[in-house]
């Protein structure tokens, strides 16, 4: 399965300005189902968020998944300061008595801030830190205009949590990507998100295989 996900992802790149790096699948779960997922995309970018969110979420209901943007979620006042921990698991809880079941939380955190992938994985999935935690320590990518200046190759994240009821909520899956100095930000939205339905598609993490649809309608 690995293999077949490699192949498809180079296919994929060609000409991409979106790069999967590394892709990690919690090895507890083998398949995923969500009946509603909230999709989050954390940039200071207001017009590139919406952009990102919206054509996720189309992907989403081309699969028949049930998806929302933050923008359309998140109080007109939620970004506009640090969120605590406690604060955040509050709003996790206001999802779940909403019906939403995961969470598809996707930023940028630029190529010197990189650390090693696999332990960033192994740190946060020993200690069970699930979305929460991962958006506090990544909000002030909404406030800093600067945050991208210094980066000619970003480094971004897409991370799937699950916030079931009963359930731990933890992390899914994780998919490392590199964007190659973009100067086309719409077709950079693009390749980054066939990437990750792709990457999601092939283990069977909230869409299947066997109800793929060509690979995406970007």
């Amino acid at each position: 399965m690995k293999k077949l996900l490699l192949v498809l992802l180079i296919a994929l790149m060609g000409c991409s300005s979106a790069e999967m790096v590394e892709n990690w699948k919690n090895p507890d779960i083998e398949i995923f189902y969500a009946n509603k997922v909230l999709l989050v995309g954390i940039s200071g970018d207001v017009e590139a968020r919406e952009d990102f969110e919206s054509k996720l979420q189309k992907e989403f209901e081309i699969r028949k998944v049930d998806a929302m943007r933050s923008i359309d979620v998140f109080d007109a006042n939620f970004t506009n300061a640090k969120r605590t921990e406690k604060e955040l698991d509050a709003f996790e809880q206001s999802l779940l008595d909403k019906g939403f079941d995961a969470i598809l939380l996707t930023k940028i955190i630029g190529s010197e801030s990189r650390q090693s992938f696999r332990k960033s994985i192994n740190d946060l999935y020993s200690t069970r830190d699930g979305f929460s935690e991962d958006y506090r320590r990544h909000q002030d990518i909404y406030y800093q205009d600067e945050y991208y200046e210094t980066y000619t190759v970003y480094n971004a994240e897409t991370s799937l949590y699950c916030i079931c009821e009963g359930k731990e909520r933890s992390l899914i899956w994780r998919g490392n990507i590199d964007i190659l100095d973009p100067d086309n930000v719409q077709k950079t939205i693009k390749d980054y998100v066939r990437l990750i339905v792709v990457a999601m598609e092939e283990q069977d993490l909230i869409f299947t295989k066997d109800n793929k649809n060509e690979v995406t309608h970007l």
